[in-house]
């Protein structure tokens, strides 16, 4: 790996961060050619002073270097410069793209790619739209991009995976920093279903303002960013903004108008998001470029959702009242006037039969699929 040396050492440079990087490598073609630039021709790349000059010209590589590559190779990672024809060609058109990628897995240079986004304190709804969408667009050949993170990510990498397809994480930590924790098993099968990357040191903890940056990368990857569920203040409106930056397709799921944990969503629609309902909702947004299938070809909505158990007269009843949002069992048993006692004993062959899922606080609701 000693052709990676020169691209730590310019990326090591004070002062030169992404934006740059891109400059230099876009009229030098390699960090080795901008380390042998004379002045003169270092002064022609836009953003270029006389302190970065003298910064590139006089930098040493840091000690740390050869470590931290040593490390990648013990454990089996690997590490994509921008010139390497696996890197994203779709990362390289955003204005600031990482200069190089820490990657478990194994990455290539399809660009259909979808990035599925969402409230990490998801409601069931949330989750199982999410698992569902994302099983639909992988089994439609997509790859899906997420962040690992808990609720919705963690459920559009599932749903991928579900159906056998590809999907990459992209993370605000190092890869020797797996986060959350509760991901480390799905850290290794989006690996072998996919890859796994960042921009980020191996050992670097996950920061809070290493997620904003970690977003970019999401949206930059991807020709369109589904937000799922998401609160006004969520950073996934943060992905979404940034997609829209970068000029790519911005959808949005709608959830309850009650739910708070829908209200972002809804913003991005009231500004000009698309509305999905389902994968051919997105499809119908993409470049000619990308192959849609035919609509025959597309999962109808609840296909492929596992067969329902048979269920009485009473666990009918109650079952068609309950939503995809948490229900209190007050509630349902006003509704449905139902002896509390009696109403418990059916929602708990229901929760055996696996088609309806209690929340803390004797919430319920229809089961994840």
């Amino acid at each position: 790996m000693e052709h990676l040396l020169p691209w730590f050492k310019l990326k090591s440079a004070p002062g030169i961060g992404n934006h740059l990087f891109k400059r230099l490598i876009d009229r030098f073609h390699s960090p080795q050619h901008v380390f042998e630039a004379s002045l003169e021709d270092l002064f022609e790349v836009q953003g270029m002073t006389a302190r970065l000059a003298s910064s590139i010209k006089g930098h040493r590589m840091p000690e740390t270097v050869k470590k931290e590559i040593d490390l990648v190779v013990q454990k089996g990672y690997d590490i994509i410069t921008m010139a390497d024809k696996n890197y994203p060609p779709l990362l390289l058109q955003i204005p600031d793209p990482p200069p190089f990628l820490y990657v478990y897995g194994r990455l290539d240079e399809r660009i259909e790619n979808i990035a599925v986004v969402g409230s990490r304190n998801a409601t069931s709804y949330g989750i199982s739209t999410a698992n569902r969408l994302c099983r639909d667009l992988a089994a439609l050949n997509f790859k899906i991009i997420s962040g690992m993170a808990k609720g919705i990510d963690t459920a559009a990498h599932k749903g991928a995976l579900s159906s056998k397809g590809k999907t990459i994480a992209v993370l605000g930590s190092g890869l020797e920093r797996v986060y959350p924790a509760d991901n480390l098993k799905l850290f290794h099968q989006i690996a072998a279903n996919g890859a796994v990357i960042s921009e980020f040191p191996l050992k670097t903890e996950p920061e809070a303002h290493n997620f904003p940056k970690r977003n970019r990368i999401i949206s930059g990857i991807s020709l369109g960013t589904v937000v799922v569920e998401a609160t006004k203040k969520s950073g996934a409106l943060i992905t979404a903004r940034l997609a829209a930056e970068q000029n790519r397709e911005v959808f949005a799921i709608p959830g309850s108008i009650h739910s708070f944990k829908s209200m972002g969503t809804h913003t991005l629609i009231k500004e000009g998001a698309k509305l999905v309902e389902r994968a051919q909702d997105i499809i119908e947004e993409l470049p000619a470029t990308v192959k849609a299938p035919d609509e025959k070809d597309q999962p109808a909505p609840g296909e492929n959702k596992p067969e329902q158990p048979l269920l009485s007269s009473e666990e009918s009843l109650v079952y068609k009242t309950l939503e995809p949002y948490p229900v209190h069992i007050d509630e349902l048993v006003r509704k449905l006037s139902i002896e509390p006692g009696k109403l418990s004993s059916i929602l708990l062959h229901l929760e055996l039969k696996g088609i309806v899922q209690q929340a803390p606080g004797k919430l319920f609701s229809v089961a994840e699929c």
